[in-house]
């Protein structure tokens, strides 16, 4: 049991590093090639911060433990949703003010339902895992024409002071493209040996591991980069950040995962108890973060509560549900 705990723990830390150098290293090699600074936030950024579920979940599904792979798209999108915005609006109330956002949400709601529906017969084809990912390329599309067309939104000024916050020669951006992604799908390696040695010690499902432990850590970029973002009064990028991680999951993650390996029999429980977790706090942020007719959104520190004692249930759930298999 120690040895794969270690290889968690040094994936973790490692996976976390990185994400976050491969962000950084390519969003500096974006804007030396001129891309506008509205159009690497959405889709550079965007991609980067959800590359470490994208890449545990490839390797989960390689080495033939797809469970894995979808608890970690769902778990990822429970604490991101759950934990890390309702954390972040707890202590600092978020305030929507980017139209780009507002037209994520329903979009992020609309997602949610899809993947559901392709879930109900109990399987998932690689036809249905094609569909999610050309969903999520034509997702990557309409960020495209948004950021092009978004001139001027408020979210383009925040993340254009936070380029120029992290910029670096073009060298040393492209070696931090490589030596990040190089040390990605180690890391991911390390963590998705270790995570599954560890559910069968414990003889529970790969999904529970996914949906635990391993979403937890692979949510670690999209923590750090929304409680930054929010201490700098960067709201939209703090929301923007978990909106658009969601979606990549739900269509990059769970998509990847299925075509490497189609899933004849998904768990039951996906969707007699993870999923509504998922729709109820992606519904709830839809609510809090729209407006509804009012100038902007607004996640106040009650709702921002709400969000985290939701996640803080379901979570003590499944770890009671370890404990007890484990006993």
């Amino acid at each position: 049991m120690i040895l794969p705990l270690l290889a968690i723990v040094a994936g973790f830390a490692l996976l976390v590093w990185s994400a976050d150098r491969f962000v950084e290293g390519a969003a500096a090699t974006a804007r030396h090639l001129g891309m506008p600074p509205l159009l690497i936030g959405m889709v550079i950024v965007g991609f980067g911060t959800s590359a470490p579920e994208m890449v545990v979940s490839a390797m989960a599904a390689m080495d033939g433990s797809p469970g894995l792979a979808l608890g970690n798209a769902y778990g990822s999108n429970i604490a991101n949703t759950g934990l890390i915005l309702g954390a972040t609006a707890m202590l600092i109330p978020l305030t929507v003010n980017s139209k780009i956002i507002n037209k994520e949400l329903p979009l992020l709601l609309a997602i949610t339902c899809v993947t559901a529906v392709f879930f109900w017969n109990g399987a998932l084809s690689r036809t249905e895992s094609l569909i999610l990912l050309a969903g999520f390329f034509g997702l990557i599309g309409w960020s495209i024409f948004s950021a092009l067309r978004g001139k001027g939104d408020i979210v383009e000024s925040e993340i254009e002071k936070e380029l120029a916050e992290h910029d670096m020669p073009l060298g040393r951006a492209l070696f931090w493209v490589a030596a990040g992604l190089t040390l990605l799908i180690l890391s991911s390696r390390l963590l998705v040996w270790g995570a599954v040695t560890i559910a069968q010690q414990l003889g529970v499902s790969d999904l529970v591991i996914g949906l635990t432990i391993v979403a937890l850590g692979t949510s670690l970029p999209e923590l750090a980069a929304t409680v930054v973002a929010a201490r700098k009064g960067e709201h939209d990028i703090a929301i923007g950040n978990v909106v658009g991680s969601n979606m990549f999951n739900l269509l990059a993650v769970v998509g990847i995962a299925g075509v490497i390996a189609p899933m004849p029999n998904i768990p039951p429980e996906l969707l007699t108890r993870d999923w509504p977790v998922v729709i109820g706090l992606t519904l709830a942020l839809f609510v809090f973060g729209y407006g509804f007719g009012k100038r902007h959104g607004r996640i106040n520190r009650v709702e921002g509560a709400l969000l985290l004692a939701g996640y803080i249930a379901y979570t003590t759930y499944l770890v009671v549900e370890i404990t007890n298999k484990a006993a």
